[in-house]
Parts: structure tokens; sequence; C-alpha cells
């Protein structure tokens, strides 16, 4: 016979989303204060007839005892005040987390509040969990019950797992095509998702056949509209139900190529601290994140690292919190300001951080994930040096620093991992880029593609774009749409550069363009496997793929 106590215990968990999703409250928290799970009810209000399901779940920031689960409830997602169509009533959302997809095995269970100043938002940071397993989680509201969603929690301290299976993703502009791209992702139920910025885009207008809700992005409703209308798109949904996520931005979840408080441009400038504010509150409420990461005002703490054992640590940056003005006025081009030491991409106090991290890092794989392109990427060679200012080209001191500080703390194997280009890229990294024939490499980048933006995408059947005759830095490019998927071992890690052949028009076929390895202890890239032959060769010039690029990556598509 089985242990009573554990029956009833049991038992209890099994019927926790049949009850409390009754106890509603009406009124809101303050527009500055914390969201809080424990807001007591107050009054009855009716439970929406309609799904309030309709944005999904997601999963995010895992540890080795629990991970963040998140949901939002809206009836209309693409309501123009930003309120998915909710009333001004606080619900109190139930929640579960089981061992198994059939939540026979539940594990942990309760309720949280759904707060209408924060959007209906529900943030719950699951604890006690066991290390390195999978779990499965799910929402309910009065007879509403959510899908599932599959999380990990993280191997413990000091364990040596024999693997991680990490993909990574950037740049998702809804109305330059399907996210195909993240359903081969979500097909693949990775161990966790990096995703790298440019989650949604600011901008608006019609694109190829999907447009944007309401105008450009500058309101705290807009903004919260618009994050609602990327998850209502079943792929990404699928891709967030897969696997937990980390996630930072980049420029377009607020305003394009913007620095730290400035503005792109001057006209936006009056004002933009309330328009940063607003975005990072609606980026909070729609983002699977800790209470650590909650906004105040247009502050929010971002960057933060996970550990896998002793396999690996994820370092997650943010490079636009933070930065330096970028410098020449921005641009491809160069000038002295380049080379001023005082600048910093990611903000002295950021760099300090990571600096400490590598010195105490323990771990045999050493992460970063951030934004912009870090290896130098020159694109005239009849000029000294024509770089884009929005990268770590523009900010080269700040690069060597961070460079010379993984070498001296002797890390192991650093691997820089990047999204915002629009492109599958693939090079090594190095102290003198003036000396990459006679020295050897101290660290390698991936740089995934993105999942939409640029729209259909074009090949070249060697992988090589004409920077590379003057870069011989950069070792592998293509301008399909895509992501990265990667295996670490304690032995090597393994990166297959996801694509789709097309995203406007559904039923796009993923399929693996090129694979490099990077061997324990041993600098630099090692192509695995040639580029395939899937007739997707370009008649475009060099000149025409450098001006696509550049283009790209001042965002004028």
């Amino acid at each position: 016979m089985g242990n009573p106590t554990q029956t009833s215990r049991r038992t209890a968990l099994r019927t926790g989303l049949a009850v409390g999703s009754a106890a509603l409250v009406t009124g809101a928290t303050a527009a500055g204060a914390a969201p809080r799970a424990d807001a007591r009810p107050t009054a009855a209000a009716v439970i929406p007839r309609s799904d309030p399901f309709t944005l999904g779940v997601a999963s995010g920031d895992p540890e080795p005892d629990g991970f963040v689960i998140w949901t939002r409830l809206a009836v209309e997602p693409l309501a123009a005040d930003g309120r998915g169509g909710m009333p001004s009533s606080t619900f109190r959302v139930n929640w579960q987390v089981a061992t198994d997809e059939r939540f026979e095995d539940v594990v942990r269970a309760g309720s949280t509040a759904a707060d209408p100043a924060w959007a209906h938002s529900v943030h719950v940071e699951v604890a006690g969990l066991q290390p390195g397993r999978e779990y499965f989680y799910r929402f309910r509201l009065g007879p509403h019950l959510s899908r599932s969603g599959r999380a990990l929690t993280t191997p413990a301290p000091g364990s040596s797992p024999s693997s991680l299976h990490m993909a990574f993703a950037s740049c998702s502009n809804y109305p330059a095509g399907l996210f195909t791209a993240y359903a081969a992702l979500a097909a693949e139920r990775p161990d966790v998702v990096l995703h790298l910025g440019d989650y949604q885009y600011e901008g608006a207008g019609p694109g190829v056949g999907r447009t944007h809700a309401g105008p450009e992005t500058t309101t705290l409703a807009g903004y919260r509209q618009r994050h609602a209308q990327y998850k209502t798109d079943v792929d990404l949904q699928a891709a967030h139900a897969a696997a937990p996520w980390l996630v930072v931005w980049d420029d377009h979840e607020v305003d394009n190529n913007y620095a730290d408080d400035i503005a792109d441009r001057a006209v936006e400038r009056p004002g933009f601290l309330d328009r940063r504010a607003a975005a990072y509150r609606a980026y909070y409420e729609n983002m699977p994140l800790r209470r650590r990461s909650v906004p105040a005002g247009p502050d929010l703490d971002l960057y933060r690292r996970s550990t896998w054992g002793d396999l690996a640590t994820l370092h997650m940056l943010d490079t636009r919190q933070y930065r330096s003005d970028q410098a020449c006025n921005d641009g491809y081009k160069d000038c002295p300001a380049a080379d001023d030491p005082s600048r910093s991409l990611p903000g002295l106090d950021q760099e300090r951080w990571l600096l400490d991290g590598f010195r105490d890092s323990r771990q045999r794989w050493d992460i970063l994930g951030q934004q912009v392109f870090f290896g130098r990427r020159d694109n005239d060679p009849s000029a000294a040096t024509t770089v884009s200012m929005d990268s770590w080209d523009g900010y080269r001191p700040s690069r060597q620093r961070v460079t010379q500080g993984w070498v001296d703390a002797g890390v192991r194997n650093p691997v820089v991992l990047t999204g915002d280009v629009h492109a599958h890229w693939a090079g090594d990294l190095y102290l003198d880029y003036d000396a990459v024939g006679s020295t050897k490499p101290v660290g390698s980048e991936l740089v995934t593609s993105s999942i939409t933006s640029g729209g259909n995408g074009y090949d070249e059947a060697d992988g090589t774009h004409p920077w590379a005759a003057w870069n011989p830095n950069l070792r592998f490019w293509t301008n399909l749409r895509g992501y990265v998927s990667t295996t670490i071992t304690p032995t090597e890690l393994t990166a297959r550069f996801r694509c789709v052949p097309f995203v406007t028009t559904p039923g796009a076929e993923a399929f693996t363009r090129a694979t490099f390895v990077i061997e324990d202890g041993v600098r630099g890239l090692q192509q695995e496997q040639a580029a395939p032959q899937r007739e997707l060769r370009s008649s475009r010039t060099d000149a025409q793929k450098i001006a696509d690029t550049i283009a790209a990556e001042t965002h004028a598509g």
C-alpha cells in the first residue's frame, strides 16, 4: 500500500488546477511597483468566456532547482490599448509542474496573480526541483487550460554533464516572412534556447503577406500590442514551449540603433527615456524573466550568467542599455573615436563583470551570448579600415579589453555567439587582426542569421562573402534565413548552421548548410561538412552582396 501522506499530497497537486481560479480581484498595482504574486482577492469578477491563453506559454532562466514559467492573459491580443481585451481585474492563475507530459506526476503546483498593471502577465519562479532533468508545465484560469510547455533544470554545480544541446536565434521581423525557422528549432527540443535580440521590430507598415498591427511603437500600449502580435505566431509559440529560453535584447525591441539614452534620430531624442521605459516594461511583461529583471523606469537588469555543471558558462550580455554612443555618426566608416579607450560597447561596469566571470570560471566552455558582430569585418580593401560603427569594430579598445581578459584569465574555450546581421557567419577571433596570418586565433565567433529579417535569402556554393578576401578571420557566410544549433560536450563544440530556403511562403524545409567544430583546447574553427548543393546558388555580383550586407545591418529592411 502506498504512503498515505504521499498519496494525499499528489492528489492535491494533481487537482490543483481545478481550484483557486475563481479567486479574482479588482483593482491594479501602482504603475511603478513590482508585480506581486500574492495579491489578495478583494472582489469577484467574471472569468472570460474566450480562451485567455492565446499568447502561449514560455519558460526561462533555468537554474539547478527550477526555472521561470510565463504566460500572459489576452482574449483579444491585438487590442490597440495593449490590454489584450482583458478587464481591469486581477485574476488568480493556477499552475502545475510535472515530470511527465500527461501530468500524472505533478511535483509543484500553486496559483499566482495576473495583474492588469503588468498586462496580466504571469512569472512564476518555480523552485525545489531536481537538477539536470526535464519537466513540463501548464496554467489554468477557470475552465481554460493552456498548452503545456517543456523546461529543464540545469545540472548541479560541480557535476559533469555529458552534453548540452543549445540553439540560438535572432532577428524575427513579423512582416518580413513566416517564422518557419522557429518551428524547425522547436522540433529539435534543445536543452536551452538563447535569443540574442531583435525579438520584435518597432516599425510600422506592411510586409510580405503580414503587417504589423498599429503604428511605430513608442508607447506602453503600442509595445504591449506588438509583443502580443508576435506571440500569436504558432511557430514562435512552439519554440517557446519546446525549451527554456535565455533572452537578451538588441535595438529593435526599443528603437533602431539606439545607444543607452540616445535615440537613433535627433527628432526622437526628446522624451526618449520615457519610450525606453515603456519598451523595457513591455519586454519584461512578455518574457520569461526572473524578478531580478523587473524594470525600474528606463532601467532593467538583463545581463546574467547561467552555468551547465562544469561543462559551460553562458554569459548573457546587454550591449544596448549601457553603451557609449556610436562613433562617426554611425554607419560604415572609421574615425579616431573608434579607438577612444574611454568608450565601451557593454559599458565599463558590465565589462568588469564579464572579466570577473572569466577569472572565476572553472567551466570547460565559456560562451558569450551577445548581439553585434565581434570580430573585424573591413568592407573596403582600398581603405585602411571601413567597418560598422554599431558593432565591436566601432569600439576597438572595448573589444581588446574583453579579448585580452579571457586570454589573461586562461579561459579554456571562449566562444562568442552573435545575432543582428541577418546572415550566418563563422569566424576566428584574434588579439591583433592586422597579424592574422602570423598569429593564432584566441577564440571563435558563431553568428546566426535572422529568423525572417531581410525576407527570402540567397546562397553561394562556396559559402564565402567577398569581404573574406581581405578579412582572413572570416571563414563562412550565407544569406539564408535560419538559426544555429549546437552540441557541446567535454571534447568539442559542434555548430550546425540551420537554414530555410524561403520565408515568404509556407512549406520551407530546414536543412544544415554547414557544420563547424571547435575542439577542446584547440583555438579556431574546423569545417566538418562541405556546403550542400541545393540549387540555391546566387547570381548576385560581389558588389550586390556587399550592398545587401550593409543594407541589412543598417536595418533598412
